[in-house]
């Protein structure tokens, strides 16, 4: 069995929060200098499926994909090696900069089609930078293959894909055909993380780089040129918080004192 396990690189989301700056007038941010780069945890946790499914006792061999910078080869190949990762590609091109989540999913879909045959891809929920969540879906779309969205249990069974599925009220299960698409969400539990010996010996492992001609597709449907999303705005917000507190000798005055207070902010 083959499985893809698709990760993002992102900022470290531990970052203190006033290292965050937005150029409004680019529409971008601005990268902090020497920030910590890392795979992206809901990607670590699609990662972590991949691997439980192999702990089950399945024949796995685990590509790991990716879509970034040369930085990408330690906080993602390295990172996955350590962690079990067969093999990994490294798509990196300066063509796919700027790159939005139809063209992500495009590029990755090339190359997904390229490391056929595959039984199942798995991708995080969303990536843990820009939370929009759909590049999963649109690699399903692109690919003609079924989509099994926040999963919280990935499990194989007579060449179908088991799925314990994370709902607003509950959990449901679904099976699906394999090749399959399934999105991973944190619900699934903390991933495993790697030793010294492993990490040594991954150290000693590279992963397979292509850029756009290796993926037979042209710079104009890739990065800002194929982009479809368009961004009218990007800023931070400004919070200007007043709290004003309720005075009142007793409970009921207080109480009728707050529903004047509202009522003046005509909130009720």
């Amino acid at each position: 069995m083959h499985i893809i396990v698709c990760a993002k690189q992102i900022p470290s989301p531990d970052m203190p929060s006033h290292l965050f700056q937005v150029d409004e007038a680019a529409k971008q941010v601005i990268p902090a200098p020497n920030l910590p780069l890392e795979m992206s945890p809901f990607d670590a946790q699609a990662l972590e499926a991949a691997l439980r499914i192999r702990d089950a006792g399945a024949e796995v061999t685990i590509s790991l994909l990716s879509l970034g910078p040369e930085s990408a080869r330690d906080s993602i190949m390295k990172h996955g090696f350590s962690l079990g990762a067969d093999e990994g590609v490294l798509l990196c091109d300066p063509a796919f900069d700027g790159a939005d989540s139809y063209t992500t999913a495009l590029a990755l879909t090339a190359a997904i089609k390229k490391l056929a045959p595959y039984d199942l891809i798995l991708t995080g929920r969303q990536a843990a930078d820009w939370d929009a969540g759909v590049v999963g879906s649109g690699i399903a779309e692109l690919l003609g293959c079924l989509a099994i969205t926040f999963a919280k249990n990935v499990q194989i069974h007579d060449a179908q894909v088991r799925v314990e599925r994370v709902l607003q009220d509950g959990f449901e299960t679904l099976e699906a055909p394999l090749p399959a698409v399934v999105t991973v969400s944190n619900e699934l539990g903390e991933p495993r993380t790697a030793n010294l010996r492993q990490v040594m010996r991954a150290a000693r492992k590279k992963p397979t780089v292509w850029t756009a001609a290796d993926l037979d597709l042209d710079v104009s449907q890739l990065g800002t040129a194929g982009a479809r999303l368009v961004v009218e705005q990007l800023f931070i917000p400004v919070e200007n918080v007043k709290c004003t507190f309720v005075q009142g000798d007793s409970a009921e005055e207080k109480a009728a004192n707050l529903v004047r207070h509202l009522e003046a902010a005509k909130a009720l």
